[in-house]
C-alpha cells in the first residue's frame, strides 16, 4: 500500500486534541485512530504493538541476525490534529497532475491560491491532496503515521538487514502535552526522528524557545456620563499593552531566526479583559530578554493605574533542541546523505514552532524532525502530495538502511 492510501483512511478519523482539556489524552476520540494503527501493524506481523491507557502507541521490529550490535532507531508521529480549526468530517480531494494553478477548495468560497503559496507551482505534476475547504485536512500528523507504517511495511517485506527498529505514536502533540507521558526507556531507541515537518526535503534540528503568557487586567467600571478620573478601562488597558510591545516583532513580520510575540487571544470588558500571548526565539538568551520585557510593561502599566491592575503568568512550554542534537550529529548527517541519494538537497531551516521531538531531546532521546512532504498545516489550505509522502516513506527507509551497514 502506498502511504497516501494510508493517510486517506486516517484524515476521515477525526482526532482533534482539546487544549482546554485536563484529560490524558484530552481527547477520547484519539483511541479511534490508535487502535486503528495498532491493528495495522499487528497486520503486519509486528507482534508488540499496542497503545496504552493514555493513548500512546508503541511498537518495535527486532533487528535482523547479524544486526543487533547496530543502532535501535526511532520514528515518532502523532495522532492528533489541531484544536482550533475543524479536524471533523475531512472530505479530502485528491488532484492526479496538478496543473500547478489555484485550486477552489470545495463549496466553501476558499481558495488555493499561487499568490499565498507560491511553492504550489513547484507542485505541477503530481497528485495533489487538498481539503473542501471546511476542515484541515490532517496531515499534520497523519502523514506521518501513514509515512512511518508504509515504511515499517515494506522494510518487512524486502528481507534487507536491519537493526532495531522503534515505532511510537502520541496524542496531544498540538495542545503541547504530546511528550508528557512518553515512555523513552520502554520505547527502546538509541535515538529517534519525528516525523512531523514540511517539506519532504526537511532534516531540522532548531526549533523555537517557547513560552505562553497570560495576562489579566482588572478595571473599574462606573457610569461612563460621571466616570472622569474614575474609570478604568481594562480594554483600553490592553490595547495600551499590546502597542507597548515592538511592532515589527510578531508572527506576520518575522522569519528564520527571529522570535516573536504572538497575540492568540484577546477578551473582556470595562470591568476585566484576558489577553494570551504565545513568546518564541531560538535564543535562549533573546528568549530571556523578550519575557523581562513583557514583565517590564505590566510593571509600568501597575505604576500607571494602580498596582494589582494587571498581572501576568509566563509558563515555558519547550526548549531548542539544538544543544541536545549537536553531540550526536550523525542522525542528521546521515539524513541529509539519503535525502541527497534520493535526489534532493535537504532543507536544514530552523523550525517556526515545536514539535515531540524537542521534548523528547530534553528527556534523553535525541530525536530531530523529518519532512512530512506537507505544507499549510492547520487551517483549511493545508495540502500534501503522494510524491512528497512517497519521498519521506523512502527517507525513513534509507536512514534505516545506512544504519544497518
Amino acid at each position: 500500500m502506498k502511504a497516501y492510501e494510508r493517510f486517506l483512511k486516517y484524515v476521515v478519523v477525526h482526532t482533534a486534541s482539546d487544549d482546554q482539556s485536563n484529560s490524558v489524552p484530552t481527547t477520547e476520540r484519539q483511541f479511534d485512530l490508535a487502535h486503528m494503527v495498532v491493528d495495522e501493524l499487528k497486520a503486519l506481523g509486528i507482534k508488540d504493538a499496542q497503545v496504552d491507557d493514555k493513548c500512546y502507541v508503541y511498537a518495535s521490529i527486532p533487528a535482523t541476525v547479524g544486526c543487533e550490535d547496530k543502532p535501535a532507531i526511532g520514528f515518532i508521529a502523532h495522532l492528533d490534529t489541531v484544536p482550533d480549526f475543524s479536524g471533523e468530517n475531512v472530505r479530502p480531494r485528491v488532484i492526479p497532475d496538478y496543473d500547478g494553478c489555484d485550486v477552489t477548495l470545495g463549496t466553501s468560497g476558499r481558495v488555493l491560491r499561487v499568490e499565498d503559496f507560491p511553492h504550489l507551482p513547484k507542485l505541477a505534476g503530481r497528485t495533489l491532496i487538498v481539503t473542501d475547504g471546511t476542515t484541515v485536512l490532517g496531515g499534520d500528523d497523519k502523514a506521518g503515521v501513514a509515512e512511518i507504517i508504509t515504511a515499517a511495511e515494506r522494510i518487512l517485506s524486502s528481507n534487507e538487514p536491519h537493526g532495531k527498529i522503534c515505532i511510537g505514536f502520541t496524542p496531544d502533540e498540538e495542545v503541547g502535552s504530546g511528550a508528557d507521558h512518553f515512555d523513552t526507556k520502554a520505547f527502546g531507541a538509541d535515538f529517534a526522528y519525528t516525523v512531523d515537518g514540511g517539506a519532504e526535503n526537511e532534516i531540522v534540528y532548531e526549533n523555537f524557545n517557547a513560552a505562553s503568557a497570560k495576562i489579566t487586567i482588572n478595571g473599574f467600571n462606573v457610569h461612563p456620563g460621571s466616570s472622569k478620573n474614575t474609570m478604568v478601562n481594562a480594554c483600553i488597558i490592553a490595547c495600551e499593552l499590546n502597542s507597548m510591545l515592538p511592532d515589527g516583532e510578531t508572527p506576520r513580520h518575522t522569519e528564520g531566526y527571529e522570535g516573536f510575540f504572538h497575540l492568540c487571544e484577546m477578551q473582556g470588558n470595562v470591568e476585566q479583559a484576558t489577553m494570551h500571548y504565545i513568546i518564541r526565539d531560538h535564543s535562549s538568551e533573546i528568549m530571556t530578554a523578550r519575557k523581562a520585557t513583557l514583565s517590564h510593561i505590566v510593571k509600568l502599566l501597575n505604576e500607571r493605574y494602580g498596582e494589582g491592575t494587571v498581572s501576568l503568568e509566563i509558563t515555558d512550554q519547550y526548549q531548542n533542541m539544538k544543544s541536545c542534537i549537536e553531540p550526536c550529529f550523525h542522525i542528521i548527517d546521515t539524513a541529509c546523505a539519503v535525502i541527497r541519494e534520493l535526489g534532493m538537497e535537504p532543507s536544514n531551516s530552523p523550525i517556526r514552532g515545536g514539535t515531540d521531538g524537542a521534548r523528547l531531546s530534553f528527556m534523553g532521546l535525541p530525536c530531530p524532525n523529518l519532512g512530512t512532504g506537507g505544507f499549510a498545516c492547520h487551517g483549511p489550505y493545508e495540502h500534501v502530495t503522494a510524491e512528497g509522502m512517497e519521498f519521506v516513506t523512502n527517507v525513513i527507509i534509507g536512514i534505516v538502511r545506512r544504519y544497518a551497514r
